[in-house]
């Protein structure tokens, strides 16, 4: 069975490491995303179980910079509050995300029998070229999975973070509020399949994968 790209190529990243942790009830991919020169790093989904995320970063002797929410729903927003009054760091996602960030139906924590959202700092937009940890990062709005979902693509080390709209051979639910198959395959082919075929994906849950082996295999 295909296991996903081989691990030396995550290993050969000029200025990235990527730490991954399985957080949360939903096994949640949260990524620490740290520029190895700068010893700084951002914070992707930090989905719950904020004393680990904490202690991983004091083990990595980093210092956080933002966390960037790839949608809003709660398996991916629960430790968002924790870690930005830990560390003064602003919580990111995209700019149509609001409605589902700041909903405890619409981001479905009523369904874990506990609710909670969680509000955005700072909102992006389309296309948006941001800088963090000494990277520059794209902001891919790819609506789908839900409405305001958002990607993030770093050019110079090939790395796309998924979040739900783009698994390992599959792609996020669109039966929630909010969510369209059409435009999640909309946003697949137009904005994710026209990346480098090399470009490593991490995607929200389960194991990673790159673009290549999405275009040929992929069956949405």
């Amino acid at each position: 069975m295909w296991s996903g790209p081989p691990a030396e190529r995550a290993g050969s990243m000029k200025q990235l490491q990527i730490e991954t942790m399985v957080l949360g009830m939903m096994a949640t991919n949260c990524y620490l995303a740290l520029n190895k020169e700068t010893k700084r790093l951002f914070i992707i989904d930090p989905a719950a179980e904020p004393e680990r995320i904490i202690s991983k970063i004091d083990a990595l002797g980093a210092e956080p910079e933002a966390i960037l929410l790839t949608h809003g729903h709660f398996d991916h927003i629960g430790a968002a509050d924790a870690l930005r009054d830990r560390y003064g760091i602003p919580v990111c996602a995209l700019d149509e995300e609001q409605e589902i960030c700041e909903n405890p139906e619409n981001n479905l924590s009523m369904m874990c029998g506990r609710s909670f959202t969680v509000k955005a700092d700072r909102f992006f937009h389309d296309g948006e070229t941001i800088e963090l940890a000494g990277m520059q990062i794209r902001v891919l709005h790819t609506p789908g999975h839900t409405s305001g979902g958002a990607c993030y693509y770093i050019p110079q080390e090939d790395v796309l973070f998924s979040g739900d709209t783009l698994f390992c051979g599959s792609v996020g639910r669109t039966d929630f509020p909010t969510g369209s198959m059409s435009s999640l395959r909309d946003s697949i082919h137009t904005r994710l399949f026209t990346l480098p075929e090399d470009t490593l994906v991490f995607p929200g849950h389960e194991e990673s994968t790159d673009i290549g082996y999405e275009k040929r295999y992929n069956p949405y």
